[in-house]
């Protein structure tokens, strides 16, 4: 049975800026590397974002990001308790933001932001009165 969403991997171009904005900024941890003989090293740098969920980052990649085209992928999103101190926090890190938080078609809060190699994140706080807490609610009860 699946109990979760594991990971999600990015082709990075250089890992000292990704490590600054995920760990420095978002305050991520960088949970282990793994070594592949022949590949770029470290073959793959895993982050912790909460038990069970982890960011994988496969340093040495080269060209432009294009995962914003017509099919593929569009973004990932990361759920804050309080979206508004969130940012503030992110703010007093070093992350530039611009901007407010706009209220969603779902009802949810959301502020976009894009690590440094234009991966595009969704910051959500989820509202009691959106379809995600009513499937949240009817998950719980089964």
């Amino acid at each position: 049975m699946i109990t979760g969403l594991g990971h999600v991997a990015f082709r990075i171009t250089d890992l000292e800026k990704s490590l600054d904005f995920y760990c420095a900024k978002l305050g991520f941890t960088e949970a282990f590397r793994l070594e592949r003989e022949g590949e770029f090293s470290p073959w793959i740098v895993y982050l912790q974002v909460a038990p069970n969920q982890f960011i994988e980052l496969f340093p040495g990649a080269k060209g432009e990001n294009t995962s914003r085209g017509p099919v593929g992928y569009n973004h990932f999103c990361l759920v804050v308790d309080d979206l508004p101190a969130t940012l503030r926090e992110l703010a007093g890190r070093g992350l530039a933001i611009t901007g407010e938080p706009q209220k969603g078609l779902d009802n949810n809060w959301q502020y976009w932001i894009n690590d440094p190699d234009g991966n595009a994140i969704e910051l959500m706080q989820i509202v009691p009165e959106s379809p995600h807490a009513a499937a949240d609610a009817r998950w719980q009860a089964r």
